[in-house]
């Protein structure tokens, strides 16, 4: 199962990428390098999109660490098949989660001042301002990167859970790199398609993630003591 979660990864941001073109598209087409040369435009979107990347990647270093925790404690099983629980609930009921779950006072205030700090980041033409555009662009509330935080905390693993959410910030490099290019690929018809095979890989990822804590076997108490006890033949 653990050797799937990196296709997986990448399957979820390509996917989630079509979903999130109405948030992040508008902020890589205001990137102000657009105006320049192709290959500064190029430079600056790729430099914007890296930087969203690999804040995912740290995000999924500090909750893989949290996994990690949880496997220590011997309740990974759980959280895997928690994890599962939850990806088919955000499939089967969007609504009925986004309207009993709702972010904390200072999760909004905080969001506020992240998107203060972009706006005034897309006044500057540096690629520093840019990269960290979106490093900030990495923090902002999306429902699809919760879901795949939630299965980088289940790979149990800092290491693991840093790469899944890298890849996964990969996978939605392409489509955002065709917003300040080939905006005109990207058409309506495109997008709803893509949209609505997003269920599908969401379903697919749950249950793997079910299965792969139903499979976790932890060594009982008695193999142990029967491995440690050391028996003596002698008269």
């Amino acid at each position: 199962m653990t050797s799937a979660l990196p296709y997986l990864a990448l399957t979820m941001g390509l996917m989630s990428s079509f979903h999130c073109i109405g948030m992040c598209g508008p902020i890589a087409m205001a990137i102000p390098v657009q105006g320049g040369s192709k290959f500064k435009r190029f430079t600056g979107v790729f430099v914007y999109n890296s930087g969203r990347a690999i804040m995912y990647a740290a995000l999924g270093l500090f909750l893989g660490g949290l996994g990690s925790s949880i496997v220590f404690i011997g309740y990974f099983r759980y959280l895997s098949i928690l994890s599962g629980i939850l990806m088919l609930a955000y499939v089967l009921w969007p609504h009925r989660l986004d309207r009993y779950f709702h972010p904390p006072q200072f999760w909004k205030n905080l969001v506020q001042l992240i998107k203060n700090q972009m706006s005034s980041l897309l006044r500057s033409r540096s690629l520093a301002s840019t990269f960290l555009l979106g490093v900030f662009n990495g923090l902002l509330p999306c429902g699809l990167v919760y879901l795949a935080l939630i299965t980088s905390i289940a790979t149990g693993s800092p290491t693991y859970g840093a790469l899944f959410m890298l890849v996964f910030g990969i996978g939605t490099m392409p489509v955002m790199l065709a917003v300040g290019f080939f905006k005109q690929w990207l058409s309506i018809s495109l997008r709803t398609k893509m949209r609505k095979l997003m269920p599908v890989i969401l379903s697919i990822a749950g249950i793997i993630l079910i299965v792969r804590g139903l499979l976790i076997q932890y060594p009982s108490s008695i193999d142990n003591n029967q491995e440690t006890i050391t028996v003596c033949h002698g008269k």
